[in-house]
């Protein structure tokens, strides 16, 4: 009764392991997305698009001689809030890319913590057995600290399978948030 209950614990091991990747793998890309987006754009940014693009128009339409001198104090106005909407997109991206950073290390953290609880739970305990006909150059790669090969079929270690899975992971990540 005991080594059937091994048996289904090991079957089960190999998908949610894959699952564990793929999660850090979302969250990773997740908070990538977000970086890129940089968050929404604030009331005074709003603000000041709105200020700056009604002063330029206004400057245009001032085009005679007798009005230069109010078309030349409104692209000043203009480009003082241009100078005050830099600053604030500034300090906006800072703050974007301190919280992007932190963000970033704990996940860097959790995965490290998660994966080495992983490589000691399964260091000598195979992960899941793949036909060795489907991995005929590989095999010993594969079953890496797993125990080689038992009834025609490949034991597979939890490293080779950390490494196959992230890589399945980024390719499917790619495909997510494309």
């Amino acid at each position: 009764m005991a080594e059937g209950l091994e048996e289904h614990g090991k079957s089960l091991a190999a998908p949610l392991i894959f699952l564990i990747v793929v999660a850090f793998q979302l969250i990773s890309g997740y908070l990538e997305l977000g970086k890129k987006n940089k968050g929404v754009k604030s009331d005074e940014e709003l603000q000041l698009r709105e200020e700056i693009k009604k002063l330029s128009q206004e400057a245009n339409s001032y085009s005679g001689p007798s009005t230069f001198a109010q078309a030349a104090k409104l692209r000043r106005m203009a480009a003082t809030k241009e100078k005050e909407l830099a600053k604030v997109l500034e300090k906006h991206g800072n703050e974007v890319k301190l919280s992007y950073d932190s963000h970033t290390k704990i996940l860097k953290m959790a995965k490290v913590f998660t994966y080495t609880v992983l490589i000691i739970w399964f260091w000598r305990i195979p992960v899941a057995a793949i036909s060795e006909r489907l991995v005929q150059p590989f095999g010993k790669i594969l079953s890496w600290r797993a125990g080689g090969s038992v009834n025609d079929n490949v034991m597979v270690g939890i490293i080779p399978w950390l490494i196959v899975s992230s890589r399945v992971s980024k390719v499917i990540c790619r495909k997510v948030f494309k």
